[in-house]
């Protein structure tokens, strides 16, 4: 286990980019920033705070996730929105993405905690999972989700990995052609740690970093855990699959538990599989507004 860089609040959104390494946010600090085999690490662009996830656009720069889905060019210029916010509907940003084969944009949605009035108790509204189709619609496929987090497909494409973390629940679904989902099933509850962000291995395991655990479970197809690989800091945020063969596996934390709020960290370590490579995005980019 290698430490590539350090000295951040809350490293979320790893994303493996051919040729040029690791990009990664952080996600209370801000920015995305990207760190190379040696640990030589570039601002890829200031940027506001809430990134959650990036995924690479077909005609090149970034969709990310925050206070709205984006799509932000790169070198930094540009910014559209893809999705916004609906804070009337309590929507008050996005969180993990990914993508499918075709290039289709699944994005959680991050719901406020509203008051009930009855005794000050925080009822936290439930957000819903969006699908940002190829021709720029979008639409709910999923709902329900306490804190949506990690995303990511199975090797056949035909099912869909997703954490709702205050449940400890990694729920699975059937994933039909027109990119709608079947319904929510439980795939495991985790133990000892909540489920944030996740990868795939081309065998079809699923890999889930466990906040509060300081490391990643790794879960067969059936549910049962196969193996546990810890990181020096107790706040795992996400991982994914990076290098020419795609088995380097990088693990990125946060500060929570830490001695500094600017414990932050990318580490990188040898996977015995390779990982999936995560489709670029296809969906269509708006036209920019004037001024």
């Amino acid at each position: 286990m290698e430490k590539l860089a350090g000295g951040y609040r809350l490293v979320e959104g790893p994303l493996w980019v051919a040729g040029k390494g690791l990009f990664f946010t952080d996600g209370q600090g801000g920015g995305v920033f990207c760190v190379d085999a040696s640990g030589n690490v570039e601002q890829v662009f200031a940027y506001r705070r809430g990134i959650g996830g990036l995924l690479l656009h077909e005609q090149g720069g970034l969709v990310v996730s925050g206070r709205n889905m984006s799509w932000k060019s790169v070198p930094e210029g540009t910014t559209l929105t893809l999705l916004d916010r609906d804070e009337e509907a309590g929507i008050v940003g996005f969180n993990d993405i990914t993508a499918d084969a075709a290039g289709r944009v699944y994005a959680g949605s991050l719901a406020e905690s509203a008051m009930d009035g009855k005794g000050g108790k925080d009822d936290r509204r439930e957000g819903d999972l969006y699908l940002i189709d190829l021709d720029g619609s979008a639409r709910i496929v999923a709902r329900g989700f306490m804190l949506t987090n990690g995303l990511g497909f199975s090797p056949d494409g035909k099912t869909l990995y997703h954490s709702d973390s205050p449940r400890y629940h990694v729920n699975s679904y059937s994933v039909n052609e027109d990119g709608s989902l079947g319904e929510k099933q439980v795939f495991v509850t985790t133990e000892g740690g909540t489920p944030d962000g996740l990868a795939i291995s081309e065998d079809g395991r699923i890999w889930v970093a466990l906040v509060d655990a300081g490391g990643v479970a790794v879960y067969r197809p059936d549910g049962s855990l196969d193996d546990f690989i810890a990181i020096p800091d107790p706040m795992c945020t996400n991982l994914c699959f990076g290098g020419e063969d795609l088995r380097d596996l990088y693990i990125v934390s946060g500060s929570k538990g830490a001695d500094s709020d600017q414990a932050g960290s990318v580490y990188v370590t040898r996977a015995s599989v390779a990982g999936l490579p995560v489709p670029v995005a296809r969906v269509p980019l708006p036209p920019a507004e004037d001024g």
